[in-house]
């Protein structure tokens, strides 16, 4: 197809997830650019598909457009590219078996059983984002192409972002740390997420003499604002050592980060308590700083009036802390240690607000941190899904908390919950992979509304390349009574086997499926087949076919049929003539099919013993009547020497057999 080299490209908007009040809303981030699109020429039409969506231009051109000779283009936009990748397929894989143990999990415990249950399992999510992160960034170490190094490291970059969020979000909505304990958590949330001090450190102490590092001190005060009194006492030991004349102020600055009061996790102080302790270790730090202890080192200075809190000397740390939320979280661990969780999102906005000072505009990320400060949940996840590239974040966070009893109010105007709707979005994602549909298929499950509707409606586009892929859709459908569904499946996989004339799995389909038109039609082809070649196909199916030949009349005579070759076969000559005959006068086989039967008894005619009595002659002999009686005078015109032939050998066969059955009989009778 010619590529065309146009302008503007064509945009395809994606939809949002659904707002509270459950409208749609538009947003310049949700939309797609389609290079070499020209819909200022051409008239675009689109067709939607399971996973992604067709556009093709059509042969109308737009008014007053310019008419050019050419191939019209199509394109394909996939809803979910990143179902493709194949580090994140570890992420998919992973990440169902977490959430398939948590519903199975939902009814087995309570109370604080139950929220360590789920803290557990957020852990377990985050751990997988962990690792396909370090993966994503060995591969974009090791990759020497410029495009794929990109591409990895903009999804390392977009895998830190999930698993900050998710961190938050556990630590706020799941965990529920109260005052007190919530600034630790936080503080551990801001370590980890920001390590580049830890390298820095490394580079500082390897040196021949640390303290004059160039980056000594600032390795000191990233340490300080993360909250890390013990390796801040550590490095400032070094100045001591090398330096004389300042250890008395290491010393005084050393005990003052020793004592700073820390509510540890166990601890059995009150809130009032340690804001008492506070107090005074924060008056000791105002007398030092007040005395001028520290006025001959600017080094120390600075890190007294952070240890006081001071947002400008804090702030002078801008680029050491390069976020607004380690930032927020460095003023709360100095200002206010025992902060309780409801005034989270009034120190967050004027932190953001001090920290850009008006330099730069929010970034996506930033709005969905200022979300979960706020504690507004729904607002969290409708940013992740506009910011996101898909919907596995928003679909498990939200799962994860409507489990923590979160999201009750959210529902929305067309029945179901937002939980259900995140969820049915990722699954239906998935099944646009060759192979991740498979997972999909538990997401669906525990959709209690429309997850069986979109299950049927997606499991009938999924490409039935092989007998196995078949097998497995087949399975999936009749555990979960999917009747129409396993029918459909059958019935394609039997036109599939007809087309490449595989007979016996054809029928072994259609019996499956239950479609006695189609295996009437299969059976024909059988005995269609054995009429030009004279032998049967697929003996081995057809022998064990047992109760379901009485799936349809054809398929019936054509078991009985082969029973009656075996029989043959076998020299049980009495039991194939009454079979054979039976097939005849009780009409099952086809009066097309009678002229071979006719011709399969003369082998039995002829037998030296008699084997049909008079009674089953005379029928024969007006089956024989009836077929040729039954045929217009224009198919006798047709008839060729031939066909003339075999039935005047037949009627001499019964013509005989009927005189040497009268005479055994009579015989019979004398005696």
């Amino acid at each position: 197809m010619e590529e065309l080299d146009v302008e503007p490209p064509l945009t395809v908007g994606q939809r949002e997830p659904p707002s509270a009040g459950g409208g749609w809303t538009p947003s310049a981030r949700s939309s797609r650019l389609i290079p070499g699109v020209d819909s200022n020429r051409k008239q675009m039409c689109f067709a939607w598909g399971p996973g992604e969506m067709l556009v093709y231009e059509t042969l109308f051109p737009k008014e007053h457009a310019e008419k050019r000779p050419g191939c019209p283009n199509i394109f394909i936009v996939r809803k979910d590219q990143d179902v493709y990748s194949q580090t994140l397929r570890k992420l998919f894989n992973e990440s169902h078996g977490i959430f398939v143990g948590l519903q199975r999990s939902e009814e087995e415990l309570a109370g604080k059983s139950r929220k360590a249950q789920l803290v557990r399992v957020s852990k377990n999510y985050r751990s997988v984002i962990r690792a396909c992160m370090e993966e994503m960034h060995q591969l974009a170490i090791s990759t020497r192409d410029p495009e794929l190094q990109c591409q990895h490291s903009t999804q390392v970059s977009i895998l830190s972002a999930m698993e900050l969020i998710w961190n938050l979000c556990e630590i706020l909505f799941v965990e529920v740390v109260p005052a007190g304990h919530l600034l630790l958590h936080l503080l551990d949330w801001v370590r980890l997420h920001i390590c580049d001090v830890d390298s820095m450190v490394r580079e500082v102490l390897s040196s021949e003499n640390p303290s004059k590092h160039k980056d000594f001190w600032n390795a000191v005060d990233i340490f300080v604002l993360q909250g890390r009194m013990d390796d801040a006492r550590h490095l400032l030991s070094k100045e001591a050592s090398a330096n004389p004349t300042s250890m008395g102020m290491c010393k005084i600055l050393d005990d003052l980060m020793k004592k700073m009061p820390i509510l540890t996790i166990g601890n059995t102080q009150t809130l009032t308590e340690m804001d008492l302790k506070w107090q005074h270790w924060h008056e000791e730090c105002q007398r030092y700083l007040q005395d001028g202890t520290f006025a001959s080192n600017p080094h120390m200075e600075s890190i007294c009036k952070i240890l006081l809190g001071d947002e400008n000397a804090i702030l002078e740390k801008k680029e050491l802390m390069t976020t607004w939320y380690h930032f927020l979280v460095t003023r709360l661990v100095y200002s206010h240690p025992t902060v309780k969780p409801v005034e989270l999102r009034f120190y967050a906005q004027s932190s953001l607000n001090l920290f850009l000072g008006g330099e730069s505009s929010p970034e996506p990320l930033d709005s969905i941190l200022m979300a979960a400060f706020e504690f507004e949940i729904h607002q969290v996840i409708k940013e992740c899904s506009i910011a996101l590239s898909n919907w596995w974040f928003v679909a498990h966070l939200t799962d994860l908390l409507d489990h923590c009893k979160l999201l009750q109010s959210h529902n929305l105007y067309f029945g179901s919950n937002m939980r259900e709707f995140l969820l049915l979005e990722y699954a239906s994602g998935l099944f646009s992979h060759h192979s991740l549909w498979q997972l999909g298929v538990d997401y669906f499950d525990h959709c209690p509304e429309y997850g069986k509707v979109y299950l049927e409606l997606h499991i009938e586009r999924i490409p039935l390349n092989t007998e196995q892929k078949a097998l497995k859709v087949l399975r999936i459908c009749e555990q979960r009574q999917m009747h129409e569904q396993v029918r459909s499946t059958c019935k394609i996989m039997a036109m599939k086997a007809v087309r490449n004339n595989r007979l016996g799995s054809a029928l072994s389909w259609s019996i499956r499926a239950k479609d006695a038109a189609f295996a009437t039609l299969i059976s024909d082809r059988f005995l269609k087949d054995y009429c030009e070649r004279g032998s049967f196909s697929d003996l081995d199916l057809i022998d064990n076919l047992g109760p379901s030949m009485l799936l349809s009349d054809r398929l019936t005579f054509l078991g009985k049929y082969r029973e009656f070759h075996r029989l043959y076969g076998e020299k049980r000559f009495s039991e194939a003539a009454k079979l054979l005959l039976m097939l005849m006068t009780a009409r099952i086989a086809p009066c097309s099919f009678w002229m071979t039967l006719l011709i399969d008894a003369l082998p039995l005619l002829e037998q030296k013993e008699v084997i049909f009595s008079a009674e089953q002659t005379y029928e024969l002999m007006r089956c024989l009547e009836d077929l040729t009686a039954g045929k217009t005078d224009n198919q006798k015109l047709q008839v060729d020497d031939f066909e003339t032939t075999k039935v005047e050998i037949l009627r001499l066969a019964l013509a005989r057999n009927l005189a040497r059955a009268i005479v055994k009989e009579g015989t019979l009778e004398g005696s």
